[in-house]
């Protein structure tokens, strides 16, 4: 495609594409914005002007609607079609107290028009505006010199409130184009005016529109504020959330990972020790533990090579065993150093478990006394474990602080539950939390342990 410059004393014009049939695109930055500007007054104002867009009720979970007895929600919700309804009686009012004939047929259309306009944002909030806009010069017409120009009482505060409305059930950008096409034909009218009227309440109207169509985008600017504030939050309390599950699963996998390299390296150990713990073996009883040992030992290599991408760079082994219920003694103890008064109970006969088991049963512990701590500083707290047939049962309370304003909890990010549901989730388990009745927080969990003889089976 080729261009071509028209030039006009030497001043270049624009350009224009080969093909005819192609739309002109003025080069002029200003051109283009005003093309621009032109294209949304059209889609703020001309395109589908004459929709039907009610009005919605408010929601009767509002934060306000929520304040009113049940009875009067019902009623409350119609809120603002009441304020539209009551802003058309004050339009039709002040139409009527000009003092004009009230049984010519042209002073009641004069009066109605406005209210009209007024009700039909309701449902056609653009078409409101045009019929209010367009209705003006007539009413003005018809109505007395002594009224004002180019608007009547009835019409000005009719335009005022039709203004109002729109600009609250559009946005912003609907709100300049009605002032300014409001502005031009107060000001054209100005210009025409006949010598007869005495008083111009253009300036008024231009003023006022103004004020109020400022409030409104003030209006309109904080509420999409905290929408976006609040969607953000929404978003951060989200991936929080994901990434506090992602770290509790990494940690997770990290104790599995030491857990299960424990136990395989003892089988490993085991199955090459044992052809000499027995005199003369058979041949196929060293295969047998030659294939164990292999096994166990390629179990452990795969086992590293997949479960040590978890693991942080600077990620170190503990040295010393993962902690069990039996080490719940010492987590008191440090508990109770930083000054939480807890017990422990423990019903059924004590028997070892799974190892994965105990330690799950430790961090929950761990946690729940942490959020204790936290969140309810000076409480006391219980912790009862109780060796049933099939699992184990946890079950960590807290009673309410003693003197709440003494000390303040401390904030937290409140994603510790959730660690706690992912480990009783990867075993199995249930678990309920939430307040007791005393005014305290309970935690309680069932881990499902299978027994000997589900095992042999």
């Amino acid at each position: 495609m080729t261009e071509t410059t028209q030039t006009n004393g030497g001043g270049t014009r624009g350009t224009a594409p080969e093909n005819p049939y192609e739309p002109y695109t003025p080069r002029s930055p200003e051109a283009r914005a005003a093309m621009d500007a032109l294209r949304g007054m059209r889609q703020d104002l001309l395109q589908d002007a004459f929709a039907y867009r009610p009005l919605p009720r408010l929601a009767e979970d509002g934060r306000q609607i929520r304040k009113l007895p049940p009875r009067l929600r019902r009623h409350a919700v119609w809120t603002p079609h009441a304020v539209v309804g009551v802003l058309a009686w004050i339009a039709l009012t002040a139409g009527v107290s000009t003092g004009r004939d009230l049984g010519s047929p042209f002073a009641i259309v004069g009066s109605l028009i406005p209210a009209v306009a007024v009700l039909l944002t309701l449902v056609r909030p653009v078409a409101a505006f045009w019929l209010s806009l367009a209705s003006t010069p007539f009413i003005a017409m018809i109505g007395s010199s002594w009224d004002g120009w180019p608007w009547q009482p009835g019409s000005f505060a009719a335009h005022l409130f039709v203004m109002t409305v729109v600009a609250l059930r559009t946005r912003p950008r609907t709100a300049v184009w009605m002032w300014l096409l409001t502005a031009a034909y107060g000001l054209s009218a100005e210009l025409v005016r006949q010598q007869y009227y005495y008083d111009s309440d253009t300036a008024a109207m231009l003023f006022l529109s103004a004020v109020v169509l400022l409030l409104v985008t003030v209006l309109h600017v904080r509420r999409e504020a905290a929408q976006e504030v609040t969607a953000q939050l929404t978003v951060t309390q989200q991936e929080r959330s994901r990434r506090t599950l992602l770290e509790e699963r990494t940690t997770i996998a990290r104790e599995l990972h030491d857990v299960v390299a424990h136990h395989m390296s003892v089988v490993a150990i085991q199955a090459e020790a044992a052809p000499y713990r027995v005199e003369n073996p058979p041949p196929e009883l060293e295969r047998a533990f030659a294939t164990i040992r292999e096994n166990a030992v390629a179990a452990l290599t795969e086992l590293r090579r997949v479960l040590g991408v978890v693991r942080a760079e600077d990620y170190e082994a503990p040295d010393a065993p993962q902690p069990t219920l039996a080490d719940l003694d010492a987590l008191l103890g440090n508990v109770r150093d930083a000054g939480l008064e807890v017990d422990k109970a423990v019903t059924g006969a004590i028997r070892e478990l799974p190892q994965g088991v105990e330690l799950s049963a430790y961090r929950m512990v761990q946690e729940a006394l942490s959020n204790v701590l936290r969140h309810a500083p000076g409480a006391s707290a219980r912790v009862e474990i109780g060796y049933v047939l099939g699992g184990l049962g946890l079950r960590i309370v807290n009673g309410p602080p003693p003197e709440p304003d003494s000390v303040k909890p401390s904030p937290g990010a409140g994603h510790g539950i959730t660690g706690m549901r992912e480990r009783v989730t990867m075993l199995g388990g249930d678990m309920t939390t939430g307040p007791t009745d005393e005014g305290g927080y309970e935690v309680a969990v069932f881990l499902p342990v299978a027994t000997a003889s589900e095992d042999r089976a």
